[in-house]
């Protein structure tokens, strides 16, 4: 008897092909097999003139999808169906959750099969779990299914319903989505919230005490029995102290005065409290807490940390990747304790098991949180993974681990010192026993360090002492507007307000990139002028739709439908239909929607308009001649845009550029302009029907306009700059400056390739000296989320070319996932997934990609018309940065007195 096993991924079809008998087949999916149609092209010529037919869901017949096979499936389905045709039985193994019970159910649609069918669910990729759900195989859960379909649905009806609105009222090509939508709006609030945010001043005093020639700080908490002012008592939309509160503001006069007046007076211990105070480990990884640490830890998107864990779990490294839930299996438990008790001794293991139980309300896609696979914990270094991988494994099994592990032991001291009528407070922590800090610490990737950073000494103390004041600053601090989003604090929101479901944060975060609604700044989310105009559109016409508690109810409603507790089909009625459903509220407010309105963004302190246009925003305004419209840069977002730089844009339309100087050697003129992505110079002007351009230099990101002078922009157009030759290779060193900065470069020869540095922010790429670019040459790469690495980081490793032995691999590249083989570089086809990707299907596209070139250069050769093109690709670097904290933070200026 022979049986075929469909599973989604080759990966995975490799990895459980070494746990199933010899008579099974294992074949791979290649994710769905069918969909919706994703253009008018895909739609079947028989429905094509339907009214319905652009949705791909027939409204008029109970929202019948209708489901196509994709052009690039078709040969899967063939492959499929063939082998189908040797089996005796039918084992469908896709993933346990909604979209794998739905991929299952589209396999049974497609393939028909004539021969006994089985549905095996398993959270881990081991022997023992591949046997054992072999012994417990299910049917499909038709109401699972059902409510995917109705998500599915549900989506299409919202996105294709509103983009099309929003084409017509704002710009064409802008989308709206379900949850897409209510994440933009967090991110335009909250930079909302930043814009009206007013800033306020006060100052305090630090001290530096000393005991038994122990130093230690202390802090001004009060003054004549009264609170001093800190940046909690600051009302952010005023800049003032909020009302009610009963606090002392301290100008910088009040706290140099109170510096001069207390400098030599002597302190007194008033009280000592010592509070004991015991923390527990968090619990286990759930896909949303997993993408929150390894941004802020490893520096990962969401993106590709469920890429990551997408590998491992299908390599078998850990337990499946997509699920709210934190409870752990009795194996894992065990296996937990025992690496505790290897590793660490008996006294760091928690004395009972420690079970967690799931809180979030809709939590429901699997059963186990993530965690190392198997009955027996490998660790990280006895894994063989490397980079990312390795990391992101890492993380895993030192934070289940840690649940395990006895509670961490410290006790609090608060020190209260008295000098004259002001109050100080000096605050200090012992750590009595580390327990499970011992093996992680959340935010941190050395558990011994971060246990030192934690510990706060204190020099032995008791009340009365004396102790000594060797220093006493008076500090400035400037209250600071709430923090942009982070993807990592994104996603804690997106999880707390229940919106969306964990397995599709990460599609949000980058949809929202994508399409041009957010910038990456540095680790930060910074909504765009476009999410601004979509966002105020949406919230004025369609309020339920960006509200979170609205899409709460709807992520709630389709688990209900999952349960069978809701009814599907007039759930969706409901929704789209009838005298309040989306349909008809569509077409009652677009009559009332004014497009120049829609198209305008209203911003305190901006008198120009600024509008959203066809080739993005841009500035509008009155002059004497008429109306004056001029593009905003690209790289210029709401929070940015100020009443000079709008000056500055109209100027340089109505105007020309400003002009630095005149070239000495050449006679040329030198201009500052602003172009799509911010300020640069100009070297002579564009000669109208010749296709050189002049000579154009950016200006490095931290330098202010108004600060370069002639002889700078002389030195940025020379760039690169020859340093010399490096000594051990004889190779040209160069400086240059990159669309992510400085640099230094070392050129090998054909052979060694180029070797490139970042220059530090003490470096000057105008002054650089050779000798400094030798030494930061002889430093290691960093790599994404602070590891070292000395070549680019391979998504995946499909193995060797058969004609040269040459590794055939997956790169992330700036226009998206891309095959490497030696020099020849294959982009991955849209809708073909990076862990769908076999060595063959790599060979082929590197071989389609090798004729293409070849053709190309032959034609170019006949013509004799040559044109190069040179491109540079860096990965932008990652900062760890902890999750954004929305309560008011300060900055500080010191004057101090000794």
């Amino acid at each position: 008897m022979s049986t075929l096993v469909i599973v989604e991924s080759p990966t995975k079809a490799r990895t459980i092909r070494n746990y199933l008998p010899s008579d099974y087949r294992v074949e791979a999916s290649m994710g769905h097999v069918r969909d919706l149609p994703s253009s008018a092209d895909e739609i079947p010529p028989e429905v094509k003139g339907e009214k319905w037919a652009q949705f791909g869901v027939n409204v008029e017949a109970d929202f019948e999808p209708l489901y196509i096979i994709p052009k690039e499936k078709e040969k899967t389905v063939k492959q499929l169906k063939d082998a189908l045709k040797d089996a005796d039985e039918l084992v469908l193994a896709t993933d346990e959750d909604r979209e794998g019970e739905s991929i299952s159910w589209h396999l049974l649609q497609v393939l028909k099969p004539k021969v006994p069918i089985k549905r095996m669910v398993f959270h881990e990729i081991t022997q023992e779990a591949i046997r054992d759900a072999l012994k417990h195989c299910r049917t499909i859960d038709e109401q699972v299914v059902r409510a995917q379909e109705t998500r599915r649905i549900l989506d299409r009806l919202v996105g294709y319903t509103l983009s099309p609105l929003l084409w017509k009222k704002i710009a064409r090509g802008l989308s709206a989505g379900r949850v897409q939508s209510v994440a933009v709006r967090l991110l335009v609030n909250r930079e909302r919230q930043r814009l009206a945010f007013r800033q306020g001043t006060y100052w305090d005093l630090k001290a530096t005490l000393e005991k038994e020639k122990t130093p230690f700080e202390a802090r001004l908490i009060t003054l004549r029995g009264i609170k001093v002012a800190t940046g909690s008592d600051f009302d952010e939309s005023t800049g003032q102290i909020a009302a009610g509160r009963n606090v002392v503001l301290l100008s910088e006069a009040d706290a140099l005065a109170l510096q001069e007046r207390l400098t030599g007076k002597t302190w007194t211990v008033a009280n000592i409290e010592e509070r004991p105070m015991t923390r527990k480990p968090a619990p286990p990884f759930t896909t949303s807490t997993l993408q929150q640490e390894a941004n802020r830890k490893l520096g990962l998107s969401a993106k590709d940390t469920m890429r990551t864990a997408q590998s491992l779990y299908e390599q078998g490294y850990i337990t499946y990747m997509r699920t709210d839930s934190v409870h752990l299996s009795e194996q894992a438990i065990a296996a937990a304790r025992t690496c505790v008790e290897q590793m660490y001794g008996k006294e760091y293991l928690s004395p009972k098991a420690r079970q967690y139980s799931t809180k979030s309300k809709g939590a429901q896609e699997a059963h186990e949180a993530i965690r190392p696979a198997g009955s027996s914990f490998r660790t990280p270094q006895d894994t063989g993974l490397k980079d990312r991988e390795f990391r992101l494994y890492d993380l895993i099994w030192k934070r289940t681990v840690a649940t395990q592990m006895a509670d961490s032991r410290q006790t609090l001291i608060s020190v209260e010192i008295q000098v004259e009528d002001a109050g100080f407070r000096s605050s200090g922590k012992r750590i009595n026993f580390p327990g499970y800090l011992r093996a992680y610490v959340e935010g941190s990737d050395d558990p011994n360090a971060a246990i030192e950073d934690q510990e706060v000494i204190l020099p032995p103390l008791k009340v009365g002492d004396h102790p000594k004041c060797t220093e006493l600053e008076a500090i400035g601090h400037e209250t600071q507007p709430p923090a942009r989003y982070t993807e990592a604090s994104l996603v804690k929101t997106l999880e707390s307000e229940g919106i969306g479901r964990p397995s599709t944060y990460a599609s949000i975060i980058s949809t929202i990139v994508d399409r041009g609604y957010a910038q990456m700044n540095g680790n930060a989310l910074v909504p765009t002028f476009t999410a601004f105009a979509v966002t105020g559109l949406l919230e004025k016409y369609f309020p339920d739709l960006v509200d979170t508690g609205f899409t709460s109810r709807m992520e709630q409603t389709l688990d209900d439908i999952a349960t069978g507790e809701v009814d599907w089909l007039p759930y969706l009625q409901k929704f789209y239909l009838g005298e309040e459903g989306l349909e008809t509220q569509v077409k009652v407010q677009e009559s009332q929607i004014d497009a120049t309105v829609a198209r305008t963004i209203e911003l305190e302190g901006i008198d120009a308009k600024i509008r959203i246009g066809k080739f993005g925003p841009y500035v509008e305004a009155e002059n004497g001649d008429g109306v004056v419209t001029a593009s905003i840069p690209k790289d210029l977002t709401p929070a940015d845009i100020n009443p000079e730089q709008v000056e500055t844009i109209l100027r340089q339309k109505t105007e020309g550029p400003e002009k630095l100087g005149i070239h000495p050697e050449t006679g040329e003129p030198i201009y500052i302009l602003l172009g799509s992505y911010g300020h640069y110079i100009q070297l002579g002007d564009a000669q109208e029907g010749s296709k050189k351009k002049p000579k154009r230099a950016g200006i490095p990101k931290n330098t202010k306009v108004e600060d370069v002078t002639l002889e700078m922009a002389l030195g940025l157009l020379a760039l690169p700059r020859n340093l010399g030759v490096h000594p051990a290779t004889s190779g040209k060193i160069q400086a240059a400056l990159g669309p992510y900065g400085p640099y230094v470069v070392h050129d090998q020869g054909k052979e060694g390739g180029k070797d490139y540095r970042s220059l530090k922010a003490t470096d000057d790429v105008l002054t650089i000296t050779l000798e400094r670019a030798l030494e930061l040459l002889s430093q290691q790469k960093t790599g994404r989320g602070g590891g070292r690495s000395k070549t680019k980081e391979a998504l995946r490793e499909l193995g060797n070319h058969p004609e040269d032995g040459e590794p055939v691999n997956i790169y992330d590249g700036p226009y998206g996932p891309y095959i490497k083989h030696g020099k020849t570089n294959a982009s991955i086809p849209e809708g073909e997934s990076v862990e769908a990707v076999t060595l063959e299907r790599a060979l082929e596209l590197l071989a389609a990609k090798a004729s293409t070139a070849k053709s190309t250069k032959s034609s170019t050769k006949s013509s004799k018309s040559t044109t190069t093109k040179k491109s540079t690709t860096s990965q932008a670097k990652t900062t760890k940065t902890a999750a954004s904290k929305t309560t008011t933070k300060t900055t500080a200026t010191k004057k101090k007195t000794s």
